[in-house]
């Protein structure tokens, strides 16, 4: 009797790493390796130039900043000590 339970709960723990390899691992692989592939091709062209606007917008607010800061310390030169 104990040695028929013992070999239900072996079969029992023989179907989780089947079915795992089974339907698991290779979807795993499969998205793992194509991953891996789209990263080492790098940025694709609409990418790059998303990534060329972003830097000009940027270099557009730093600007602006710049310039709202100078006229702050022109008309206001306690309000960097206000924050």
């Amino acid at each position: 009797m104990i040695q028929t339970g013992l070999i239900e709960v072996i079969q029992d723990l023989t179907v989780l790493p089947i079915l795992f390899l089974i339907f698991v691992a290779p979807l795993w692989l499969f998205l793992h390796y194509k991953i891996k592939r789209q990263i080492s091709k790098g940025f694709t062209e609409q990418e790059c130039e998303m990534l060329m606007a972003m830097g000009e917008q940027a270099e557009t607010m730093k600007e602006r900043i710049s310039t709202l800061e100078s006229l702050l310390d022109h008309e206001a030169p306690e309000w960097r000590n206000r924050l």
